[in-house]
């Protein structure tokens, strides 16, 4: 079987990487790819863009494409799966209507409040005056998020008046594009948290390994929200008790929520959610997709095939597919960035010491392309080191080992990925 991969971040190589290891995958296609899905046996770069939809339908028909799997949330916003369907090709990834859970919080919030799924209390509002006055009425700290998709970047946790004044006004006045034509202003939930990816054929709905993302760009949990700095897998926060409450309350009513919506929902559905200090799971997002970097955290870690679990999903045959199995251990993945990330940043930079830190670990590419046969910077998030461990400790000694062997000018990196459940004391090299 051919596989076409939508997309060109560390998800994407991953998923690449990971059905490789298949028997049944003769060959991967990624659009557009990256500088490590370049360099993947069995596998090539076709350079379209993610929304050239008629390409890559004419691409997949006339090269026997036997699935596509659509990384990113733009692409499904748009509906590229309602497109490639009507060409009667295979797609991994909800329809547009599906990808609205991830496209707009507002829809989003509508959804959960209809299936009584735990959430944070929110408000809607289409103008800044009325989103202001909200915020002194409920007080501080809430959280400002705009509606549409802002790349991980809209979202603000304002500990003070001030602070969300100017989150809201950052929204309606542009900065986010279309993104902030709407604002949707939450309760600040605390405590831990967690991601849950879970894959459904829109009728059955199966979690994947629980894993805790790092969003903010510095040490401590400081800074600029990012697209996520680094990941682990299994978070132990999540005990088999908390999971079985998690299917119960959340993810199975929203696809059951999905479904009276006659919403036919193939993919991934992505719950963010925060463990409370009671124990209790509340969503905090839901996306359409995979997560970046958590998928970086979970393929090394994944046992059954891919493809197969993905095709069973796209042919709605998930409820007899068997137990997904998992490896022993834990993964722990660094994302290594470019100075300046998550503002402004230079690209084009040489990368070195690839090859020395793949000796233990996985180095997943995200920023990168491959000119004349060198690596160079083409992006915020440039690599996602991955390595498995019999604990965490290991797992993350070996990810960091491998991260000190990468260089390129300006190269940053969290150093306190996985503080939670680390032991006391313990430090990268």
């Amino acid at each position: 079987m051919r596989v076409l991969i939508v997309g060109n971040g560390g998800r994407e190589h991953a998923l690449a990487w990971k059905l490789l290891q298949s028997p049944q995958v003769q060959q991967i296609i990624c659009v557009p790819g990256n500088g490590g899905t370049a360099t993947l046996e069995r596998c090539r770069n076709l350079p379209l863009n993610v929304d050239d939809f008629e390409g890559i339908a004419r691409f997949a028909f006339v090269n026997n494409v036997g699935l596509i799997v659509v990384g990113p949330e733009v692409p499904l916003a748009l509906g590229i799966t309602d497109y490639l369907q009507e060409k009667e090709l295979k797609v991994f990834g909800p329809t547009r209507a599906g990808a609205q859970i991830e496209s707009s919080k507002a829809w989003a919030k509508a959804l959960m409040e209809a299936a009584n799924i735990p959430t944070a209390k929110a408000a809607v509002f289409t103008t800044e005056a009325a989103a202001k006055a909200y915020v002194r009425s409920e007080g501080v700290p809430i959280v400002i998020k705009a509606d549409g998709l802002a790349a991980g970047k809209g979202v603000t946790v304002a500990d003070t008046v001030e602070a969300a004044d100017t989150a809201i006004a950052a929204c309606f006045e542009g900065q986010y594009g279309s993104a902030g034509d709407q604002v949707v202003i939450e309760e600040c939930l605390t405590g831990q948290e967690v991601s849950i990816l879970a894959v459904t054929d829109g009728l059955t709905i199966r979690p994947l390994l629980p894993v805790q993302d790092h969003k903010r760009i510095g040490d401590g949990d400081t800074g600029e929200n990012t697209g996520g700095m680094g990941a682990y897998a299994p978070a132990p926060m999540v005990t088999e008790a908390v999971m079985g409450r998690i299917q119960t309350e959340i993810l199975e009513p929203a696809i059951a929520a999905l479904q009276n919506r006659n919403i036919d929902y193939r993919g991934v559905l992505y719950a963010g959610l925060m463990i409370t200090p009671a124990g209790d799971p509340k969503v905090i997002e839901f996306n359409c997709r995979f997560g970046d970097p958590e998928t970086q955290a979970l393929m090394p870690l994944l046992d059954t095939p891919i493809d197969k679990l993905m095709v069973a999903c796209a042919n709605q045959t998930l409820e007899s597919f068997p137990e997904i199995q998992w490896k022993s251990g834990t993964a722990a993945c660094v994302v290594v960035a470019s100075g300046g990330y998550p503002g402004s940043y230079l690209r084009k930079l040489e990368i070195t010491g690839i090859e020395q830190a793949e000796k233990e670990s996985v180095v997943f590419h995200a920023g990168t392309q491959l000119r004349n046969q060198k690596l160079i910077t083409d992006g915020g998030r440039v690599l996602g080191v991955s390595a498995i461990g019999e604990t965490f400790d290991q797992a993350f000694d070996l990810a960091y080992a491998a991260v000190n062997a990468i260089q390129f000018e300006g190269m940053y990196y969290r150093r306190d990925i996985g503080h939670r459940v680390r032991a006391v004391g313990s430090s990268p090299n």
